[in-house]
């Protein structure tokens, strides 16, 4: 017997900022964690940095995620095509709007240069902001 049920696609997001070091890193970390793989994620930036910031690292690896692995990447095109939802934390106009996409501008301070008091305020806003995307793609988030 075969199981004719229709799956609605897995949506997918994509998390820019300008160096895809920080912001975009903990955002995608997030979603990564708190969606269970029931969404697909990519992050990019319109200049990458070398590294990601390693007060990023810390400041995730304290809420259980870690994100040492992850490389920054150069925002493409065919990324922005590939993604439901682009959320955008500061790149301004480098990035490409492609009609039919959803857009999300997160105003959120930059952890670039900041110490770790700093940037653990902007991830917890991080992850307020991912179970509230969660829940507008309708997926139940994970316990982390």
């Amino acid at each position: 017997m075969t199981d004719t049920t229709a799956r609605a696609p897995q949506p997918s997001a994509l998390f820019v900022c300008v160096h895809n070091a920080g912001r975009s890193q903990m955002a995608a970390g997030f979603l990564r964690a708190l969606s269970g793989g029931a969404v697909d994620v990519r992050s990019a930036g319109s200049m990458p940095a070398d590294r990601i910031n390693p007060v990023a690292v810390e400041a995730m690896t304290e809420v259980g995620i870690d994100i040492t692995a992850e490389q920054p990447k150069v925002l493409t095109t065919e990324a922005v095509q590939a993604s439901d939802v682009v959320i955008t934390m500061g790149c301004g106009d480098a990035c490409p709007i492609f009609p039919g996409k959803r857009y999300e501008d997160w105003e959120l301070d930059d952890p670039s240069g900041q110490g770790l008091d700093a940037v653990r305020p902007i991830r917890d806003d991080i992850r307020r902001r991912v179970l509230g995307l969660l829940d507008s793609l309708g997926v139940e988030p994970a316990a982390i």
